[in-house]
């Protein structure tokens, strides 16, 4: 293994340029365009076959790749002009997890771990949070979460939980039988006691992860009863014993370097559905890259074994082959459709529905920028509506920077990239619901293979490129609810698309520009917003009035003793349940924003 290794640490390049990227980002796209622009120069290449292709090399643990890295294996490694923190970025950013979060995640080594570990509740109990939307239509409404609307301006932070070795905190929580089930980018998962933050058990992935947790009965593993599942950044998919958090299976569902796991799966009836994204668009117009060939797709796995049922590419066509570039580097096409979202499932109409992203080629397939409806057993497209036509984009593909690999007319990048939501409303009608990057909400029928029902947009200014929905929308009974990228929370009624109301929630002095993009969450009467400034907001439903706030972007004394601080919320939304309010803050996207790594519990006094 060693020899292997050597073999491959000897062909790693340069990577000059690399000192402009700031650690921070080491899971970002950001850090792997870095990968795209510089280490594929020479990874990959048919004509350095000394240098095996970054599939390769992101199967080894960052401290290996760090180690010869600064080993001087030979000239090549010698002549390099990398900073200690550049050589760290890239064994970070290639192992897909934190150097050193190894070392520091364990629960074993934490102080507050509970005095027992007593069986497991059924986790289909009414009252719990359990995965991305909280049920199979994906709703994010809370109908039996103990919180009144009236006891809401009385919630106080009960405990903190802090993540070691994290950067960022993008996990969601999910909350069933009084347990706290959450993972990490620093690749861990835990699972914790609701009431007061003690830890049952930890968990150490391959990989970062940054979806939510879903829970569900398992057989086939002896006394296990209830198991979780969830996915990393290396596209491996887990279920673990959520008693005891032992591994009971890890599959990996896709095997190319540039696509990641980073929507939760969803779980339904023993079949875990794992959604897959593409992260190559970053610098995918580099010359030396061969874009593109990273398909969205969704897989459908035995939830007892993590055997492979289906697995459904958004565009249906492989890649192949299409044309060189000027520098000789061949390019491929169809690609993209990401499927960022959790699929929301339709028990009635034996079909998931999911949101899919832009191409990255054109022509644009008709099945990007769209909703999918698959059916739920043999993953065979039922219908599809899009969204936006033509949509074909690469970062960075405007202006003097535009090459040969952009598509010759750039896209928005209007994604479909926040779940849909399946709602029934007065008179029984059923719609599922989508919302757009660009702000265009619409609703489709379901039982009428996807007809529209109504359209609306919802930006606070529809001239504002992507001020509109990314992570996340939720729907009581009447009312649809939408944080804004552009910042603020909008309401919509279910039934027409109306608008209802409006709240701009200007961050706090000092606190950067608007955005409340993470995902929302409503209870009976209140709204639940985490904003980019790092406050949390509790909105009245009837009129979006503000009835509570609080600060999370400072430091926090925890009960588990590591050292946490709060910072920007930009993805994961809060989750309600058993009479608490459960939120992680610390999502970052640059520009002004603050990392974080805390998780925080609050309760009505």
């Amino acid at each position: 293994m060693r020899k292997r290794f050597e073999v491959i640490a000897s062909g790693i390049c340069a990577l000059i340029g690399f000192a402009g990227v700031a650690r921070a980002q080491w899971a970002s796209e950001a850090g792997f365009a870095v990968v795209q622009q510089q280490c594929m120069k020479c990874h990959g290449k048919a004509s350095m076959p000394q240098a095996p292709g970054v599939a390769a090399l992101r199967e080894f643990s960052g401290q290996k790749i760090y180690d010869f890295l600064t080993s001087g294996l030979n000239d090549t490694h010698k002549s390099m002009t990398l900073s200690d923190d550049d050589k760290k970025h890239v064994a970070e950013s290639l192992s897909g997890r934190l150097l050193g979060s190894e070392a520091v995640g364990d629960a074993k080594a934490m102080p507050n771990r509970c005095a027992s570990n007593p069986p497991m509740g059924d986790p289909s109990a009414s009252g719990g949070w359990n995965g991305w939307g909280g049920t199979a239509e994906n709703s994010r409404f809370q109908p039996n979460g103990g919180i009144p609307a009236d006891q809401v301006t009385k919630l106080k932070l009960k405990w903190a939980f802090g993540l070691p070795g994290a950067h960022a905190a993008y996990g969601q929580p999910t909350v069933v039988a009084r347990r706290v089930f959450v993972g990490s980018d620093a690749g861990w998962i835990y699972s914790l006691d609701a009431a007061s933050g003690c830890v049952y058990w930890s968990y150490m992935t391959k990989a970062g992860m940054r979806n939510a947790i879903s829970v569900g009965p398992v057989k086939g593993h002896g006394a296990t009863k209830y198991g979780v599942f969830f996915g990393d950044l290396k596209n491996n998919a887990y279920g673990l014993d959520a008693q005891t958090g032992e591994q009971l299976w890890v599959t990996k569902v896709d095997d190319n370097y540039a696509a990641r796991i980073t929507g939760a799966p969803a779980l339904y009836d023993g079949r875990v559905y794992v959604p897959l994204a593409k992260w190559e668009s970053n610098s995918a117009k580099d010359l030396n890259y061969p874009c593109c060939t990273v398909r969205g797709s969704v897989t459908s796995l035995d939830a007892n074994t993590g055997k492979q049922v289906w697995k459904h590419f958004v565009i249906e066509e492989p890649p192949k082959p299409t044309r060189k570039n000027s520098m000789g580097t061949q390019l491929y096409g169809p690609s993209g459709g990401s499927v960022w979202n959790t699929p929301t499932v339709d028990a009635k109409r034996g079909a998931i529905y999911f949101g899919t992203g832009e191409a990255t080629n054109e022509p644009a397939p008709k099945t990007t920028d769209a909703v999918l409806a698959v059916d739920i057993k043999t993953g065979k497209l039922v219908w599809s509506y899009q969204g936006y036509a033509g949509d074909a984009y690469i970062i960075g593909c405007s202006g003097t920077n535009k090459t040969e690999n952009c598509p010759q007319n750039v896209g928005p990048d209007a994604d479909i990239g926040s779940n849909t939501v399946l709602k029934t409303v007065e008179g029984g009608k059923r719609l599922l619901m989508a919302a757009m990057k660009d702000g265009t909400v619409f609703a489709l029928d379901p039982d009428q293979k996807g007809k529209v029902l109504w359209k609306s947009n919802v930006a606070v200014n529809p001239q504002m490129p992507m001020s509109g929905v990314s992570f996340g929308a939720s729907a009581d009974d009447k009312n649809a609810y939408f944080g804004l990228s552009g910042g603020g929370v909008v309401a919509v009624q279910l039934q027409t698309g109306e608008k209802l109301w409006f709240n701009a929630m200007p961050p706090p002095p000092g606190r950067g520009r608007p955005g409340n993009s993470a995902a929302v969450t409503v209870i009976p009467g209140a709204v639940f917003s985490a904003a980019r400034s790092g406050m949390l907001y509790a909105l009245s439903a009837a009129d979006g009035h503000t009835l509570w706030e609080f600060d999370t972007a400072k430091e926090f004394d925890t009960v588990n003793k590591v050292p946490a601080r709060g910072g920007t919320m930009g993805s994961a939304g809060p989750t309600v349940a058993g009479g608490m309010l459960f939120v992680g803050s610390g999502y970052s996207f640059g520009g002004g924003d603050r990392n974080g790594n805390v998780l925080l519990a609050f309760a009505a006094e």
